[in-house]
């Protein structure tokens, strides 16, 4: 497993890897552009050649780019559908450049009222114009917490998403441990973990899995609250956290913290090293098992 953080590209993208390095990561997660505006960009030249040489000195495996927030593709507004269109299309071509693992996006939001069906449908055209009009980056879509009309929180909605947005090679899954408890899925024994893999690989497909969050939740088991804690702090706990982490069946994948991390909003190395000791733990816990 590729342990990681979510950090800061600001000032390029070879800023992220040096910031990754700092915190003993082997996997990083970037926004490539600010996620709470439209207005972004491709990475220029040098830009991506100052991102290579600093990703061959470093001990980072795989990077990952998180599509910008503001992104709902299942929108009945066909102008803010397009707008996500474009946005969703730069980032799978940013991570293009960077040779980016996937780009990760919240799949978005229906009305609380519309059939979800019809949502789905929405959102699977404009994902699928966008691997289209791309290359060379998979996207993966992440579970939801389920609040609202938020699409992606069961693996019965990932499943018809994918469908709907064709089913290509491209399309992956990333699967985060505070949105799965919050929608209901209880992983916080080494069983119930087993028993929710088992799940997602009968209705979506092992092989679609490509990425993970690791975060803690502030909140109860099927709250469909989406609020991340520091790892331990939460109601999945250290030792959910920790079935998590050795679960066999992630062995390969990069697993990224997003925060808040123990010192406020931004994943420091002491927060890695916890996750680290977690994941020991929980392997440990198995080889006695």
């Amino acid at each position: 497993m590729l342990i990681g953080a979510h950090v800061s590209p600001a000032g390029g993208p070879a800023n992220a890897v040096a910031r990754g390095d700092e915190r003993h990561c082997t996997a990083i997660q970037i926004f490539n552009q600010s996620p709470r505006q439209w207005k972004g960009r491709l990475y220029k030249e040098e830009e991506v050649a100052a991102f290579r040489e600093a990703l061959d000195g470093s001990p980072i495996e795989t990077v990952i780019i998180h599509a910008i927030y503001l992104l709902n593709p299942a929108s009945e507004k066909a102008e803010f559908r397009e707008k996500s269109l474009e946005a969703l299309t730069l980032a799978l071509n940013a991570g293009a450049q960077l040779g980016a693992l996937g780009v990760v996006l919240h799949p978005g939001s229906a009305l609380k009222s519309e059939d979800v069906n019809a949502a789905i449908k929405r959102a699977g055209e404009v994902i699928k114009e966008a691997l289209d009009a791309s290359e060379g980056c998979d996207l993966h879509l992440e579970d939801t917490a389920g609040a609202g009309g938020t699409l992606g929180r069961s693996f019965e909605e990932l499943a018809a998403l994918i469908e709907a947005s064709g089913g290509g090679k491209r399309l992956g899954v990333c699967l985060d441990t505070c949105h799965l408890h919050a929608s209901g899925y209880d992983m916080r024994t080494e069983d119930s973990v087993a028993s929710v893999v088992d799940d997602f690989d009968r209705i979506v497909g092992l092989d679609r899995l490509h990425s993970l969050h690791v975060n803690d939740s502030v909140n109860a088991l099927g709250s469909n609250r989406d609020r991340h804690v520091n790892l331990g702090d939460g109601e999945i706990g250290a030792a959910g956290i920790a079935a998590f982490l050795s679960e066999p069946r992630f062995d390969g994948l990069p697993a990224i913290f997003e925060g808040p991390g123990h010192k406020g909003k931004n994943v420091e190395p002491e927060d890695i090293e916890n996750m680290l000791a977690l994941r020991e733990r929980g392997l440990k816990a198995r080889r006695k098992g």
